[in-house]
């Protein structure tokens, strides 16, 4: 039987759990946890052995254990001693107190750093809140008039309310005894570690296609004020099919997304294009690749500033374009959030106990033409004209009288 390298059962693994997010099944989303959770707790445990003997800061740092705040030492070490007490139930509900901020900051930092859909978009940590809002409507213009007179035109910010504790998500971490005996700072590595990786999985999936119902609203839905939404659920944009990028399809695209909802203009710097990472190597790629007058590629040439970004959460032959700011998803503790509890739902290994810890947020565009969806099912590999517009004459040309 071979044998599998980390990297390939850390790969299984993680698509066995964004199946999992997909397919809605809580008892499947709980077993891809767990199995996820305890894999990464066994890589823990062997850094932690491996470099025990380790007082270099920044050799530790570079596996993931950073240097803890006297904050977050305080909470791992009340945590540890609540978990080895016969009673680990009571004694973690009697420690009634949440994740330092920084800890959700340094998942968020991670978060950002790893996946570039969620470091494009306004992505934001909002720790106790549970509500934001937010101006739907963008910029609108002030009028003048006379001191005395009415006031001729109402700035009509239109704000909106994102509940944020609608959105709960909750990762399952199995920890087992041993686990506990290696310390504070190998604790948080792990924690840190599952909380990341579940919150990417499951917030890229939301953001890309989220129906709004108990969940993020995707970017592929529509939020115009006229929308109908069937039991939470916010129906699909219409896709708008291209078959090049040329500068003329284009445009129309950038066209649309340039009409703010106030019925105004607002300018469009640049876009982001989120692709499956199939299509982009097998559409967007051939599509915006192009050889150079030395004899190299250039590589994603568009006839607009585009940044593109490549997500498994894309369905094949689709495509999102849009103003990555104009997508806000904030996520935190909530104001019942963001402690680790017991769970004695789910039963594993003798010398493991389960904990859960929850999050809540939520997502949306701030307007219906921030982003459209695409079908690019019939784009085709770029074909560049070569016209000549001048000719020269031959020597034998020139001389033929």
């Amino acid at each position: 039987m071979a044998i599998k390298s980390k990297d390939l059962v850390e790969k299984e693994l993680k698509q066995k759990l964004a199946d999992a997010f997909k397919s809605e099944n809580p008892d499947d989303i709980t077993q891809a946890f767990a199995d996820f959770a305890e894999n990464v707790q066994q890589n823990v445990m062997e850094e932690c052995s491996q470099y025990k003997e380790a007082q270099d800061s920044n050799i530790l740092s570079k596996r993931g254990v950073h240097q803890l705040t006297s904050a977050e030492q305080k909470y791992y070490t009340k945590l540890i001693d609540a978990m080895k007490s016969s009673n680990p139930k009571a004694a973690i509900t009697d420690i009634d107190v949440a994740f330092p901020e920084t800890i959700i900051d340094n998942i968020m930092q991670d978060l950002q750093s790893e996946h570039p859909l969620l470091n494009a978009i306004n992505f934001v940590n909002t720790t106790i809140l549970t509500k934001i809002l937010v101006n739907k409507q963008g910029s609108q213009m002030a009028s003048w008039g006379q001191l005395d007179s009415a006031i001729t035109q109402e700035l009509q910010g239109a704000i909106g309310k994102i509940d944020l504790t609608i959105c709960k998500l909750t990762a399952y971490m199995p920890l087992s005894k041993d686990m506990l005996n290696i310390g504070p700072a190998w604790v948080d590595a792990y924690v840190r570690s599952t909380l990341t990786e579940a919150l990417a999985l499951a917030l890229e999936t939301a953001i890309v296609d989220g129906t709004g119902n108990n969940e993020p609203i995707g970017m592929d839905r529509s939020v115009a004020d006229d929308v109908t939404v069937t039991g939470g659920v916010y129906p699909k944009k219409t896709a708008t099919a291209i078959t090049a990028f040329d500068p003329v399809s284009y445009g129309k695209l950038l066209d649309k997304i340039s009409q703010a909802p106030n019925g105004r203009r607002r300018p469009v710097p640049g876009v982001i294009l989120v692709v499956n990472p199939s299509d982009y190597f097998t559409k967007v790629f051939p599509a915006t690749t192009l050889r150079t007058t030395n004899g190299t590629y250039a590589t994603n040439v568009f006839p607009f500033p585009t940044t593109v970004i490549q997500s498994p959460a894309v369905p094949v032959g689709s495509a999102i374009m849009g103003l990555a700011s104009k997508y806000f998803m904030g996520i935190g503790g909530g104001s019942a959030g963001g402690k680790i509890e017991y769970s004695d739902e789910f039963r594993f290994l003798d010398d493991e106990r389960v904990y859960t810890v929850r999050m809540y947020g939520n997502g949306r565009a701030l307007d219906d033409n921030a982003f459209q969806l695409l079908d690019i099912s019939g784009v085709t590999p770029a074909d560049f004209e070569v016209s000549v517009t001048n000719t020269v004459k031959t020597k034998e040309q020139t001389t033929t009288p």
